[in-house]
């Protein structure tokens, strides 16, 4: 599969986008990623769908919230009832939509798991799903303060769900919720700049600035991993983008993204995919 980086902008007068569409019954070929987060109802489809490394069929009505940078690709093939086209409602949004004061509410507390979670993708059925609905309906004829009241009640309905699943591994996207989005972003950009460079810990905290061990404390407990891990699924993801793409064999991939060592490439590979680099990339040809 190919990978397309798509940039959204919002018009000035909306913090959030908000969009209805048709669908064609087609296999696309293409990885989409993008900084916003996605909130994507899909009705009357049949096919197949990629999270990350999540594969998986579906059928009917579905309803996913994805973070920053998570690859994601829907497959159509045919609608359950052809009486009525397949159709998409998707939204695009940053977490601090309405000003980052919203995750210091007590009542917004909830809503800092739920983004968390949402790095991986998060597929939701059951009520959760039929409420969502009529709120996305509701939100694409509103406006205004209205429509925010909405997005803010659909994101309340996710958060207290009963019915969430988790979708991708963790390490497949690079990306993690933050309350300190501002601090995180930038030494994310660094290192999207310069995984293929040697990078220390001394640089990167300097970038926020903290000292070594007092970044060591935030980054952990930002992102759940540590900094050498991090680097590490950076790499690797890019690595496992090239192979996916079919431009580079293992060895180039290997070179192309931080490694000069094909034994420790593939050692880290298998040890965040779960299988070695090969294997992985005939799994994706076989879905």
């Amino acid at each position: 599969m190919q990978f397309i980086y798509e940039n959204f902008t919002f018009p000035p007068d909306q913090s959030f986008t908000i969009r209805s569409e048709f669908l064609e019954t087609k296999k696309y070929q293409t990885f989409k990623s993008h900084v916003n987060f996605e909130i994507a109802l899909i009705e009357n489809c049949t096919g197949k769908r990629f999270i990350g490394d999540h594969i998986e069929e579906f059928e009917g009505t579905e309803l996913v919230l994805m973070a920053s940078y998570l690859p994601h690709c829907w497959q159509y093939y045919q609608t359950p009832d052809p009486l009525i086209p397949p159709h998409a409602i998707v939204v695009h949004f940053f977490p601090d939509f309405l000003g980052q004061e919203l995750f210091l509410k007590p009542e917004a507390k909830h809503l800092a798991q739920l983004f968390a979670n949402a790095s991986k993708g998060i597929l939701f059925s059951g009520e959760t799903l039929v409420r969502a609905k009529i709120i996305l309906q509701e939100m694409l004829y509103e406006k205004g303060l209205t429509r925010s009241a909405l997005m803010l009640q659909l994101l309340d309905v996710m958060a207290r769900s009963t019915s969430a699943r988790i979708l991708s591994s963790p390490g497949f996207n690079i990306i993690e919720s933050s309350s300190e989005a501002n601090k995180i972003n930038n030494v994310f950009e660094h290192i999207f700049k310069n995984f293929r460079e040697a990078i220390s810990l001394e640089e990167v905290a300097a970038i926020i600035p903290m000292s070594s061990a007092a970044f060591c404390r935030f980054f952990k407990s930002k992102t759940g991993r540590t900094l050498t891990d991090f680097i590490k699924e950076v790499r690797i993801g890019h690595a496992a983008k090239l192979l996916l793409e079919r431009t580079h064999n293992v060895s180039e991939a290997c070179y192309n993204s931080g490694y000069n060592n094909i034994s420790n490439f593939n050692k880290h590979f298998k040890e965040i995919k779960g299988v070695s680099p090969k294997e992985f990339v005939k799994r994706y040809q076989a879905a």
